[in-house]
C-alpha cells in the first residue's frame, strides 16, 4: 500500500492541499507540465550565514562509527556525496557529549570526534554545503548495555522499551551534562563545523526535561523549560567564543503524541517561542516521546507529511529571522515545494529521499525530476538502530552506506554487447537499467502482460516500478511483454540474464481432496480471487508485510496463522511490529498464535484448516471460505547458460535483487 501523494510523485504530480484540509489527507494532482520546485533551491539565511538551498540532510543513526566512538572515512564519503549531490545543510549524526550516554555500540562520543567532524566539513564544504554538528544525549531512552552504568534522567520513569528505570540526575550531573554541552559546541566549531543543533526531539534528555512524562522533579527542574536553557546558553557562549558567525539550530519534538502529560501541539508555540528567543537561527520541528518512538519515523504506512499542522502553528508563532525546516516523511519534491510556499516552513529536512537518492537536489537544479529515484519508505535497511548493527542503506540505492566499498556501476562497458534480460521484476529493471546506462543494447523479456513481478502488486515497492520503468523507458530499452523466452532463441554471443523471481514453495502441510490453497502471489497479481464473503485463513510463516497487509485489507474476515507470538515478528526490524499488530487490532482481524498448519481439508462448501499449538500441541480446527498461503517461495528453474540474479537465486528482499542486478551488469 502506498499513498496517493506516492504515486502521484512518480508521474511527476505536485501537491494540492485544498483549506481546511488536514495533515493527513493530503491530495496530489498529477500534472503534465514539470514540476517546478525552484524554491527548494534558493538560498535561505541561518543566522548571519547562508546555505546553498532550503534542503537539509538531517542528523541519523548510520552505523558507520568506529570502535573509539568517532566518526570514520565512511562517514565522510557518505555526506560527501550528499554535498556534492546538492544538499545545502548536512547535520551530521548525533554526538553523545558526556560520558554517561552511550545509547548504540557505534554512537559517536563528542570528545572523540574532532577529527571526524574536521574532515566531514572540509570534505562537503568543497562542495559548499553547510556542516552542523548535532549535539545529543539520550537520557533515560539510552543504553545501559555498553557502559555498563545506570541511565541518566530528569526523573525515575522506566524507559519504555527496555523497562530500565534510570537514575534520578543529582545537581552535579545536570551541572556535567551542561557543560557538555557546551565542549562539545568548542570541539565541534573549532573543528571546522559550521554550526551546532542541539537534540531536544524524540530521543533526547532536553525533551525529557522538558516533558511532564518524563520531568516529574519538585526542585528548580520543576521549571520545565530551566534545562533547556541552561543547555542554549552554554551552546551559544560556546559557539561565540570560537567563531562569531555559528549557526545554533534547535531539534524541537513539538508533539509527543501522549497529551495525557506530554508536550502538545498546542503547548508547542509557546516552548518553541521561548527557547528560540534565546538565540536559535533555526528549528527542527519533529514529534515523538518515549511512548511514540515508532512514530518518529513511521514507514510508509504512514500519511507524508504528518507534521505540516503543527509546522506550520511554529512557524507563525516565531519571528521570521528564525528559519524553521518541516520535517516527518517528506520524501516528495511536489510537498517540500508546496510546504515552502504556502507558509508551513522556510525550508524542509529531505533525510531519507537523500539516502535514496543522493543527487536529489542537483537533479532538482537540472530538470530531471523524473530521474529522482523515490524514497519508499520502507524502513527496511536505512533504520539500521538494533543489536545487529547493520549499515545504513537503502533497497533501492544500496551504494548509501558503502560509497567507499562500492564501484562505479555506470562506467562505461570497453566492449558494448546485446543483452537480454528475462523477467521484468526488480532485478531485471535494475540489470537492464544499469547494462544501458554502460552503453549495452538491451532487451526486457516478460512472459507477463505488466512489469514489476511482486513488487508492483505487494508492499511499498510501486514507486520504485514507476520510476525504473520510467528509467529504462528513458533509455530506450526494448521491452517485450507476454513473452515466454526460449533458450537459445537468441544469438551465442549475446549476454542473457536471468531474472525471473521465485516460485511458490513446497506446503509443509496436507492438503486434502478438494481443499485449495491459494498463493499469495497469484491473489496479489489477480490469478486467483477471494470470495466476497466468509472467512479468509491466512499461513504467515515468515512474519513479514506481505501476510500482514492482507490481513488488514480483509479486516474482521482475516484470520491470520502464525507459528510466532506476535503478528508481523519480522516487522520489528522496520519498526512496524507495534503500529502492524495496533493496526489488525483496530480492523478486527484475528490472528491465531503459536500455531503451526498441519492440514487443510474440504469440508461441505467450506475449507477446514487444522493447527497445532507448537508448545501445548493442542489441535485447533479453523473454518473459513478461503485459505492463502503467504508463505517462503523458492526459486526458478534455471536456464542453462543465463547469468542468475535476484529471487531465482534465492528468494529474498529488494536490496538483493538491485544489488546483484548491479553487480552482474558491471561484469558484462
Amino acid at each position: 500500500r502506498h499513498s496517493d501523494a506516492q504515486e502521484a510523485s512518480c508521474f511527476g504530480g505536485s501537491l494540492e492541499l485544498p483549506e481546511n484540509t488536514s495533515a493527513n489527507s493530503f491530495r496530489f494532482r498529477p500534472k503534465s507540465a514539470r514540476l517546478s520546485a525552484m524554491s527548494l533551491v534558493q538560498p535561505l539565511s541561518l543566522g548571519s550565514r547562508t546555505t546553498l538551498n532550503r534542503v537539509m540532510f538531517g542528523p541519523h543513526v548510520t552505523n558507520l562509527g568506529n570502535d573509539e566512538r568517532s566518526f570514520s572515512p565512511d562517514h565522510v564519503a557518505y555526506y560527501e556525496r550528499r554535498a556534492k549531490g546538492g544538499c545545502g545543510t548536512i547535520v551530521v549524526e548525533g554526538a553523545s557529549v558526556h560520558d554517561s550516554d552511550w545509547p548504540y555500540e557505534r554512537a559517536p562520543l563528542a570528545s572523540r570526534c574532532a577529527d571526524g567532524w574536521a574532515d566531514i566539513a572540509e570534505a562537503c564544504h568543497r562542495h559548499g554545503a553547510l556542516v552542523i554538528a548535532s549535539l545529543d544525549h539520550a537520557g533515560g531512552q539510552g543504553s545501559s548495555a555498553y557502559s555498563q552504568q545506570p541511565l541518566w534522567a530528569p526523573s525515575r520513569v522506566p524507559e519504555v522499551n527496555s523497562r530500565e528505570v534510570p537514575k534520578w540526575m543529582e545537581h552535579e550531573d545536570i551541572v556535567a551534562v551542561i557543560e557538555g554541552f557546551s565542549a562539545a559546541t568548542r570541539i565541534a566549531i573549532g573543528a571546522g563545523c559550521d554550526g551546532v543543533e542541539i537534540n531536544a526531539g524524540q530521543h533526547s534528555l532536553v525533551r525529557q526535561f522538558l516533558s511532564g512524562l518524563t520531568n516529574q522533579r519538585g526542585d528548580e527542574y520543576a521549571d520545565r523549560l530551566l534545562f533547556a536553557r541552561q543547555v542554549i546558553h552554554a551552546v551559544k557562549s560556546a559557539a561565540l567564543a570560537v567563531r562569531a558567525d555559528a549557526v545554533i539550530g534547535l531539534r524541537l519534538s513539538c508533539d509527543e503524541l501522549a497529551p495525557w502529560a506530554g508536550i502538545t501541539p498546542e503547548m508547542a508555540p509557546d516552548i518553541a517561542r521561548e527557547l528560540c528567543g534565546l538565540g536559535i537561527d533555526y528549528v527542527v520541528v519533529v514529534r515523538g516521546s518515549i511512548f511514540s518512538v515508532e512514530k518518529t519515523r513511521p514507514d510508509f504506512h504512514e500519511p507524508t507529511g504528518f507534521n505540516i499542522d503543527v509546522c506550520r502553528s511554529i512557524r507563525s508563532a516565531l519571528p521570521a529571522h528564525v528559519a524553521v525546516f518541516l520535517q516527518g516523511s517528506i520524501v516528495e519534491v511536489g510537498q517540500a515545494e508546496w510546504a515552502m510556499n504556502d507558509g508551513v516552513c522556510d525550508a524542509v529536512e529531505m533525510t531519507r529521499a537523500q539516502i535514496a537518492d543522493p543527487e536529489l537536489v542537483q537533479k532538482i537544479k537540472n530538470d530531471q525530476h523524473a530521474q529522482i529515484r523515490p524514497c519508499i519508505r520502507c524502513n527496511q535497511t536505512c533504520q539500521v538502530r538494533d543489536a545487529r548493527n547493520p549499515i545504513v542503506t537503502c533497497v533501492s540505492e544500496p551504494t548509501s552506506g558503502h560509497e567507499l566499498q562500492d564501484p562505479d556501476w555506470y562506467a562505461s562497458s570497453v566492449s558494448p554487447q546485446t543483452v537480454t534480460v528475462v523477467g521484468a521484476g526488480v532485478a531485471g529493471l535494475e540489470t537492464a537499467r544499469v547494462a544501458a546506462l554502460r552503453g549495452h543494447a538491451v532487451t526486457i523479456v516478460e512472459k507477463s502482460s505488466s512489469i514489476g513481478g511482486i513488487a508492483a502488486v505487494a508492499g511499498p515497492g510501486q514507486p520504485l516500478i514507476a520510476w525504473l520503468q520510467s528509467e529504462v523507458e528513458r533509455l530506450d530499452v526494448k521491452v517485450e511483454l507476454n513473452n515466454e523466452f526460449k533458450i537459445g532463441s537468441t544469438d551465442p554471443s549475446h549476454v542473457v540474464v536471468q531474472a525471473t523471481g521465485a516460485q511458490r514453495g513446497v506446503a509443509e502441510y496436507e492438503v486434502g481432496v478438494g481443499a485449495e490453497v491459494l498463493d499469495i502471489a497469484d491473489v496479489r497479481y489477480g490469478k486467483s480471487t477471494l470470495p466476497e464473503t466468509g472467512v479468509v485463513i491466512i499461513l504467515d510463516p515468515i512474519g513479514g508485510p506481505i501476510g500482514v497487509s492482507l490481513a488488514e485489507e480483509l479486516g474482521e474476515r482475516a484470520i491470520l496463522v502464525t507459528p510466532d507470538n506476535i503478528a508481523g515478528n519480522e516487522l520489528s526490524r522496520t519498526g512496524d511490529l507495534a503500529p502492524a499488530n495496533v493496526r489488525l487490532a483496530q480492523r478486527g482481524a484475528l490472528v491465531q498464535r503459536r500455531s503451526v498448519v498441519r492440514a487443510v481439508e474440504k469440508r461441505g462448501m467450506n475449507f477446514v484448516v487444522r493447527v497445532q499449538d507448537r508448545f501445548s500441541g493442542e489441535l485447533v480446527e479453523l473454518e473459513c471460505a478461503a485459505v492463502v498461503d503467504a508463505g517462503f517461495r523458492l526459486p526458478t528453474d534455471p536456464m542453462n547458460g543465463a547469468l542468475q540474479i535476484g529471487d531465482c537465486v534465492a528468494p529474498r528482499t529488494i536490496l538483493e535483487a538491485i544489488l546483484e542486478a548491479r553487480r552482474t551488469a558491471l561484469k558484462i
